[in-house]
């Protein structure tokens, strides 16, 4: 069992500078974290995920959710937080900030005496946390080796 948990929110479906995806940029990132530090997943998942497929009705819909400070109900999965010191939070850059469904989860759960590291995928506006990972989406998906590359430079300089 381990100490660290990799939490993370992901879309497949069109994206942003790199067409239609199997597997969402930054559930890439999270595999490559989690394999790494030998690490527990857990995908936030939305029960009603009513999300579009398409990248222009994604965005309208992220615009609306994040404008009405919405906070849609996640599959939550008996998630037992308090066996792990450090958690890891990823997260594709919606508008500037965090998706709606992952400020549920940091809310619904007590962080506070938790080691917490963020990563998120982006196409040019970077990271929200300070200090956090971020990585164009289009090098999460099209060149593995140097997203490995650069998630281990990243990992390395934590103080895990």
């Amino acid at each position: 069992m381990s100490n660290i948990l990799v939490v993370y929110f992901s879309k497949a479906g069109e994206q942003y500078a790199v067409g239609n995806i199997q597997e969402g940029n930054t559930a890439i990132i999270a595999k490559i974290i989690a394999h790494k530090l030998k690490a527990d997943t857990f995908e936030i998942k939305v029960v009603n995920d009513n999300y579009p497929q398409t990248y222009n009705e994604l965005i309208r819909y992220a615009q609306k959710e994040k404008r009405n400070k919405e906070r849609p109900e996640i599959v939550d999965n008996d998630i037992n937080i308090d066996k792990y010191d450090t958690i890891f939070i990823g997260y594709p850059n919606w508008w500037g900030d965090m998706p709606m469904p992952v400020y549920t989860f940091t809310e619904n759960h007590d962080l506070k005496t938790k080691n917490v590291y963020y990563f998120c995928t982006h196409e040019g506006s970077g990271g929200v946390h300070k200090n956090d990972f971020a990585i164009h989406g289009h090098i999460a998906q099209n060149d593995r080796i140097q997203t490995e590359k650069s998630v281990s430079i990243w990992l390395k300089g934590l103080s895990l």
